[in-house]
């Protein structure tokens, strides 16, 4: 579980753990790591996932990875950091991809899997000033298809969950940044810009993601691969 410490990656901690599964809370934050795993029984994994050469040898005998880890930065592509977009596409599309390719051989060799990859409705849509992100998060469902298609006939399913805005401290940043980048206050930000194509006006909360997390770990959900969980409140029926 990557960007376990908080947000949406320690509410679908604690729904795993709570249908029984040992969880490790994998976070650059060693602290809230170690904080998430203590309440549910877990293992804390204190690890930086941008850097990608201690990732490349690495091994995972588990039976379900949730690639969850994610930073946002708000700025027109003209005036975009390369630095930055390059962390973003390390940390939300290189590291899921190198712990993938960890997992995969052992859940190969028992023939049961599940890779969840938690997308976002950008991933399905674009929004301005957001080229890292977006592409990233492009970038990640072709992954989890070609995945998919690999890793059938091995038992093994991988699916992406599409969210909308979601009530975490991410999101709370990105209301600072769009207030700024748009020349709004954070109030008329949520209302004009962040729901603005949403047809149900309010934020998801991490624990209906958790849920969606839940179900594709589940025998219910065995069919389920390729595909897309969206729920992200009506945006992208438009």
């Amino acid at each position: 579980m990557t960007g376990g410490a908080s947000g949406i990656g320690a509410a679908v901690a604690c729904r795993l753990a709570a249908a029984g599964a040992h969880v490790v809370v994998a976070d650059v934050d060693a602290a809230g790591a170690q904080g998430v795993a203590e309440r549910i029984g877990g293992e804390a994994w204190a690890v930086d996932l941008s850097d990608l050469p201690g990732l490349r040898e690495l091994r995972l005998d588990v039976d379900i990875v949730v690639n969850n880890a994610g930073i946002q930065h708000v700025s027109p592509v003209h005036e975009f950091d390369p630095e930055r977009f390059s962390l973003i596409l390390r940390l939300m599309l290189e590291a899921p991809f190198l712990l993938t390719r960890a997992a995969l051989p052992a859940m190969y060799a028992r023939g049961w899997g599940r890779i969840i990859n938690i997308s976002s409705a950008h991933g399905l849509r674009a929004s301005a000033f957001k080229s890292a992100y977006v592409s990233a998060k492009h970038g990640l469902e072709g992954l989890s298809k070609v995945v998919a298609l690999e890793a059938a006939e091995h038992g093994v399913t991988s699916n992406c969950i599409n969210p909308g805005y979601v009530r975490t401290p991410l999101v709370e940043k990105q209301v600072a940044d769009q207030a700024r980048v748009h020349d709004l206050s954070e109030k008329d930000v949520l209302s004009r810009v962040l729901l603005k194509n949403s047809a149900i006006k309010r934020l998801i909360e991490p624990e209906e993601v958790a849920a969606a997390a839940a179900y594709l770990c589940s025998d219910d959900a065995a069919y389920m691969t390729g595909t897309n969980m969206v729920l992200d409140g009506g945006w992208s029926a438009r």
